[in-house]
């Protein structure tokens, strides 16, 4: 079998994959705890967002920033 980086998380229980891998029964595993970073990934699609929405609008309109995204 190859050796391959999977993205997983803790739930507290478990450890779960965070995408479906087929691991065979008895995989030998190796488990590397990583520091809590900001989350780009979120961060990214705030910037997208932002962009979508200067580019929805003409010319006269005025320019929207991240400042006007919502978060929740």
């Amino acid at each position: 079998m190859p050796t391959v980086t999977l993205k997983a998380h803790y739930d507290g229980e478990r450890i779960l994959l965070d995408e479906f891998y087929p691991l065979p029964p008895e995989a030998r595993l190796l488990v590397t705890l990583l520091e809590p970073s900001p989350d780009f990934e979120r961060q990214s699609w705030f910037d997208q967002a932002g962009q979508g929405l200067a580019a929805a609008y003409g010319d006269s309109e005025p320019e929207y920033g991240r400042a006007d995204l919502k978060t929740s």
